[in-house]
């Protein structure tokens, strides 16, 4: 195979994981606006609810940790597949739910299918940047924060007008349609990496723990954003709700532009160098959101932290997908295992600590350990990559 036909391969290959990035964000923000109905269709309490959201995560969790075994046997390209097809069915099937039983299984089903995709096309992304030789994942993370933001902003509008069944239904089709289009041009690692792991084993490498961990420190601040934001605002700082759910606004639309423009600055500067900068700027972010006294400035402030968060944990993924001695799908499950955790810790703990106190100590606290990863910045090295060997024609 010769450079350019292997350069035009892995140039597709480049475009088709993106697609994946997009419908896997566009169903997970699909998600969102189904929240009230599922509520009410099933006559649940909030309580209940929070308990099927939690299955979700724990789905996700489980798929996470076994689809690094999965990738080490049989490819990141086939596991985007399977999982890509069967998370395109995952809102249809809650949908479809009568009753609170099959919802707890169908949550299950939806929360693993989008977590075993989530790893499966991260660690793709490691493969296409190996080929590339230059950085794509934050580009690509910006593709999920995109199909989140259309999934959320045409959702509420379709099931208000349509209702929800033929939302949940106009969803699968779009995704499906998104990821049969792009599968066949995913691109696969040039050698099977099946006899690396004969058995299901975790990794004996600390570093791939130590990335995982600023994973982890950095998607708590990621998640306490995303659901006490806006109860900061409106709570302590005296905002109206409409004002209030700026907060949120601002850090994800600043998060998904630097998300775009993240792999210019990356491959300018370094993988090390833009996460230590990127880490300086949301904890400064974070710091002055915490200690603000006005609603305004505190808005402000979350969208300066969504500037730095932005490429933190794309930067982070590549780390885990890139270390030495395991295959990526392996690095990968770890980092994004320990990551996405952050999410689904974070909420609850937080909202424990917020009814003994006050928001405001949280995002300084927050700060904190923002400031933690810019000072473990140097074991995210393995994010850079060499060149990888051309086929000889």
């Amino acid at each position: 195979m010769s450079v350019q036909t292997t350069m035009q391969a892995a140039t597709r290959g480049r475009w088709a994981v993106a697609g994946i990035f997009l419908a896997n964000g566009f169903l997970t923000g699909s998600w969102a606006p189904q929240i009230p109905v599922f509520l009410t269709r099933l006559d649940i309490t909030k309580f209940t609810l929070g308990l099927l959201i939690l299955l979700f995560g724990v789905g996700a969790v489980i798929a996470m940790t076994w689809c690094g075994h999965l990738i080490s046997r049989h490819g990141s390209r086939t596991v985007t597949q399977l999982f890509g097809i069967c998370g395109s069915f995952g809102l249809l099937i809650v949908s479809l739910a009568p009753d609170v039983p099959l919802a707890a299984i169908a949550m299950l089903i939806f929360g693993g299918s989008i977590g075993g995709m989530d790893v499966a096309m991260n660690s793709n992304a490691v493969v296409v940047e190996r080929k590339l030789s230059r950085a794509i994942m934050s580009s690509s993370h910006g593709f999920w924060s995109l199909g989140g933001f259309a999934g959320g902003a045409l959702g509420g509008y379709s099931i208000q007008n349509y209702g929800y069944l033929p939302h949940a239904i106009a969803v699968t089709v779009i995704a499906f349609a998104v990821i049969a289009v792009a599968i066949p041009y995913l691109i696969a690692e040039d050698r099977p990496q099946a006899v690396e792991h004969q058995k299901f084993t975790l990794p004996r490498h600390m570093a791939v723990y130590l990335v995982g961990l600023m994973a982890l420190l950095t998607m708590i601040s990621e998640g306490a954003v995303l659901d006490w934001a806006a109860l900061f605002l409106h709570q302590e700082l005296g905002a109206d709700l409409a004002i209030a759910g700026l907060a949120y606004a601002a850090f994800s639309g600043v998060m998904a532009l630097m998300r775009f423009l993240g792999d210019g600055v990356r491959n300018r500067f370094g993988a090390v160098a833009t996460l230590r900068g990127s880490a300086l700027v949301a904890a400064a972010g974070m710091l002055v959101a915490g200690l603000s006294p006005s609603p305004y400035l505190a808005i402000a402030a979350f969208a300066f932290c969504g500037f730095g968060i932005a490429n933190m944990v794309p930067i982070l993924f590549s780390a885990g997908g890139n270390q030495e001695g395991m295959s990526s799908g392996t690095g990968m499950s770890v980092v994004t295992t320990m990551g996405y955790s952050g999410i689904l810790v974070a909420p609850s703990a937080i909202g424990f600590v917020a009814e003994h106190s006050s928001f405001g100590p949280i995002f300084i606290a927050l700060s904190g350990l923002l400031v933690i990863v810019l000072l473990m910045a140097g074991l995210a090295h393995r994010a850079e990559f060499a060149p990888e060997p051309v086929p000889a024609e």
